[in-house]
C-alpha cells in the first residue's frame, strides 16, 4: 500500500502559529522534505520533532522527486514543507505533488499560515474576490505590464515584493493608480509586524524616509472601480509620461487608451495630430 504525501503549512514568522495536526504529521512522517534543512530544523527542534529532514529545492527537485516517489510507493509517508507558510505558494513543490497525483498516491493538505491570506484578512479591503499574483517581476517594464493587466480586475490584488524593489514598485503603482487604496503588510506575525494603508505615493514617501528598508512585504491593491482616475493630463502628456517610463510606443498607446477609455486608433490619430 502506498504512503501519503502531506503538504504541511508552517508558520510565516511566529512559531506559535503551528497547528497541533501539523506537529503530529511531522512527527509521524518518515521524511520531511524542506527547502532549507537548517531553517526547518529550528522549527522541528522547537516542537521536539526528530524526523529526518532532507533538502528539496529548485536545484535537486528532479532527483528528489524520483527518490520520494519510490519511498511513497513502498508505503512511507513524506511531509513537504517550505521555509515558511504554505508549500507551493510562490515556493517549490509542484513537481512532487503532480508526480504523486499522477502515480495515484494520496496527497493530503495540512492547512495553516499563508502570507497572502493573512494580509488580506486584516487589510480592510474586499475579500469576496481576490487575485494573487505571487512575486512581481524584477524588471520594471514587465512589472508594469503585470500591474496594468491586473489593475483592470474588479478584485483585490495581492502580490509579494522584496525590500530591494518595494519603493520602485510603489512609485510605479502611484503613476498607474494615483487614487487607489494600497495596503502594505511587513513582517507579518513577527515582532515588528506593521500595516501601511494609503495611496501608493503616501506609503512610498513614508518608507523612503527610513534609514533602511528591511523585511518581507505583502502588497495589496484595492479593486478597480468603474470611473476610477487612473491618470491625469492631456493625451499628449499621458503619452510622454508612458514613454518616459520606458514603454514602447505601442505599449504606451495601449496604456493611454485604457486610461482614457479610447481605442488605440484614436490615441494614435490624436497623438500624431498634436506632435
Amino acid at each position: 500500500m502506498s504512503g501519503i504525501l502531506y503538504v504541511v503549512a508552517t508558520p510565516i514568522g511566529n512559531l506559535e502559529d503551528m497547528t497541533f495536526r501539523a506537529v503530529r504529521i511531522l512527527k509521524e512522517s518518515s521524511r520531511i522534505a524542506c527547502e532549507d534543512t537548517r531553517g526547518t530544523r529550528k522549527l522541528l527542534d522547537h516542537y521536539g520533532i526528530s524526523t529526518i529532514a532532507v533538502s528539496y529545492h529548485d536545484h535537486n527537485e528532479a532527483a528528489r522527486t524520483k527518490e520520494f516517489l519510490e519511498r511513497l510507493g513502498n508505503g512511507e509517508s513524506i511531509a513537504l514543507v517550505s521555509d515558511a507558510g504554505t508549500p507551493l505558494i510562490s515556493d517549490p513543490g509542484f513537481r512532487i505533488v503532480k508526480a504523486a497525483r499522477d502515480a495515484g498516491i494520496a496527497v493530503v493538505p495540512i492547512p495553516g499560515s499563508c502570507a497572502a491570506i493573512t494580509a488580506l484578512s486584516a487589510s480592510g479591503l474586499g475579500t469576496d474576490t481576490f487575485y494573487f499574483g505571487g512575486f512581481l517581476p524584477s524588471k520594471s517594464q514587465q512589472r508594469r505590464r503585470v500591474l496594468e493587466q491586473a489593475g483592470e480586475m474588479e478584485s483585490t490584488l495581492i502580490f509579494y515584493e522584496s525590500p530591494h524593489r518595494i519603493l520602485e514598485t510603489l512609485d510605479e503603482i502611484a503613476k498607474l493608480y494615483p487614487t487607489r487604496t494600497v495596503v502594505l503588510g511587513r513582517e507579518l506575525t513577527k515582532f515588528h509586524e506593521e500595516f501601511h494603508i494609503g495611496t501608493a505615493a503616501e506609503i512610498c514617501t513614508n518608507l523612503a524616509a527610513r534609514p533602511a528598508i528591511k523585511g518581507e512585504f505583502t502588497l495589496l491593491l484595492d479593486r478597480f472601480q468603474p470611473g476610477e482616475d487612473v491618470g491625469s493630463g492631456t493625451l499628449a502628456e499621458r503619452m510622454e509620461r508612458q514613454l518616459g517610463l520606458g514603454l514602447s510606443r505601442m505599449d504606451a498607446m495601449k496604456a493611454v487608451a485604457r486610461e482614457m477609455g479610447l481605442s488605440k486608433r484614436d490615441v494614435y490619430q490624436q497623438w500624431e495630430q498634436n506632435r
